[in-house]
Formats: C-alpha cells, structure tokens, sequence
C-alpha cells in the first residue's frame, strides 16, 4: 500500500467519473492507496466544476473530505509566498494554482508521491531541483 499519497484533479475526476479514458486506472491506483489521500482546496475546487455533469460527482468528493477519505491538508494563508513563486517560476508552462499548491505539498510532505494524470509534474520541482515522485499512467 502506497502512503503519504498527494491528490491532483485529475485522478479524482477519472475515478468518479466512468466514462473517463482513465477511470480504470485510476480505480486500481486508489485501491493500493493507504488512506486518506492529501490535497488541497483548489483541487477540490476544480474536482466539483469538472463533475457538475456527472451525476452525484460534487457530493462525492464532498463526501470523501467528510469521512476522511481526503484530507485537506494545505493552507494557503500560510503558504501564499511559496505558491506564488511557484507560479512566477513556471508561467510560461502556465502553471495552475491547484498545481503550485501541489508542488508545494510536496516540499512540505517529504517522502509522498503525487497520484497525477498531469504530465506538467515531469517539468515541475519541488524545492527548486528536485524532481516529483507521482503515479501517472504511462501515455501522459
């Protein structure tokens, strides 16, 4: 069982969300996952406007932060100087809030792996050099 396990958008839309490409994968990657899962809130932000369609889809991740099987384990009050660098150092990829919030996350959560569906995390740094351990499909 995976620990310590960081939480991007994708992932979370893909297991909801049955007629998504990756929703397989994403179904087996969550089962070999110890829980709760660490996100941040402007993952969940995107999660709820990417399944307004999918029928019960905002209830769902709603559901999981309140029987901890998400944890929101960020603050951004705190870590407002930090994620803003973040998006200033990579603009040009564009990178997302959610994004830096996540790269920040794992400078702040040694030893976790991201559970991604984004392939701008092979680009993306923590603590400026230091390449991201994730879960990701091979064809991202």
């Amino acid at each position: 069982m995976r620990q310590r396990v960081l939480l991007d958008t994708g992932p979370l839309v893909a297991l909801l969300d049955r007629s998504d490409r990756y929703h397989n994968w994403a179904t087996r990657e969550w089962a070999n996952i110890e829980l709760p899962l660490l996100t941040c809130e402007a993952v969940v932000t995107e999660a709820c406007f990417l399944l307004k369609r999918v029928y019960g889809g905002e209830a769902t991740v709603i559901s999981f932060i309140d029987r901890g099987t998400i944890n929101i384990s960020f603050s951004l009050n705190e870590e407002v100087v930090a994620v803003g660098e973040l998006l200033n150092r990579y603009q040009s990829v564009p990178m997302s809030l959610a994004d830096a919030c996540l790269v920040r996350m794992a400078e702040l959560f040694d030893e976790s792996e991201l559970l991604t569906l984004d392939s701008d995390f092979l680009i993306y740094r923590k603590n400026r050099n230091q390449n991201i351990a994730a879960i990701a499909p091979k064809d991202i």
